[in-house]
């Protein structure tokens, strides 16, 4: 049965806020969404749901639809794979153990990282934490954001192109579970998961079509295609696959303030496919302002 509509457009599943990456609280956050002139916003901040409480609450006064979700880390081999989950349970003793195990090796990264930065440029551990909120999931981008206050880099995409490349020699890799125990996890506890941006690099890249169809097997919902950085020829074959494996697409900004050029709304999610999305998440609600 189909969800009855009780949200409006647009719709767009993945912005961060300042509890991870992004430069503005959950509710300033929700507030540009409204600005924006979007009607459902959800809030995907780096493998923490820290942010929900201000977000709902922000939502429920800027009269927007909030959905509850997550960026989760994962890996295959060094290679980053981000997992957007929506609506599963904050609570979930198995998901709460892993996000918290990413968490901890995303700080000893960054640790490692600015020490090594360390001999070479002027920065410290202070410098980073300068760029953070409290109980923030501590990551490169705020390394990026203290090498540009140090003078060390134009802005942060620039830090990342230069010093943070992993060409450079200070980048450390840090522990993320593989993509599909990830999707299980979410599965289990109650929530919907999407591959956040697979395209970003060449078509040889792409997922393997028998790697995609077991993942598709163990829960898989959906792939973010409709993202700035996705290449067209990879997201070409990628809307193939989707078709042939009934997985749906979703649009998105990857919204982060400042901190990136991507504008809220830029990409959306068709509001079909956000119905599925909640008819299928037992975890958590969304929040209807």
């Amino acid at each position: 049965m189909v969800v009855a509509r009780q949200f409006h457009g647009p719709i767009d599943l993945h912005a961060h806020s300042s509890v991870s990456d992004g430069t503005e609280t959950p509710a300033e956050l929700v507030h540009a969404a409204a600005v924006a002139g979007l009607g459902t916003i959800a809030l995907t901040d780096h493998d923490s749901t820290a942010g929900w409480a201000g977000a709902s609450a922000a939502a429920r006064a800027e009269h927007l639809t909030f959905i509850p979700g997550m960026e989760f880390s994962t890996r295959v081999d060094y290679a980053s794979v981000h997992l957007l989950a929506y609506l599963f349970d904050p609570a979930d003793s198995s998901l709460l153990a892993e996000m918290t195990r990413v968490r901890a090796a995303r700080l000893a990264r960054a640790e490692k990282m600015v020490a090594r930065i360390g001999v070479d440029y002027a920065l410290s551990w202070d410098d980073v934490l300068a760029q953070t909120t409290p109980n923030a999931t501590v990551g490169r981008p705020h390394i990026a954001d203290a090498l540009v206050a140090r003078g060390h880099a134009l802005n942060r995409s620039a830090a990342f192109a230069d010093i943070l490349h992993w060409k450079a020699g200070y980048f450390q890799p840090h522990y993320a579970p593989e993509p599909l125990r990830a999707i299980k996890l979410v599965r289990a506890a109650g929530g919907v998961p999407v591959i956040a941006h697979p395209a970003t690099r060449g078509i040889g890249d792409v997922v393997a079509e028998s790697s995609l169809k077991t993942m598709v097997e163990a829960g898989l919902f959906g792939l973010e295609l409709d993202h700035r950085e996705n290449q067209p020829e990879p997201t070409a074959r990628l809307r193939e696959l989707a078709a042939k494996f009934g997985l749906f697409v979703t649009g998105s900004s990857d919204y982060h303030g400042a901190g990136k050029p991507n504008r809220l709304g830029e990409n959306s999610t068709a509001p079909e496919v956000l119905e599925r999305i909640i008819e299928q998440g037992r975890g958590s609600a969304p929040v209807y302002g």
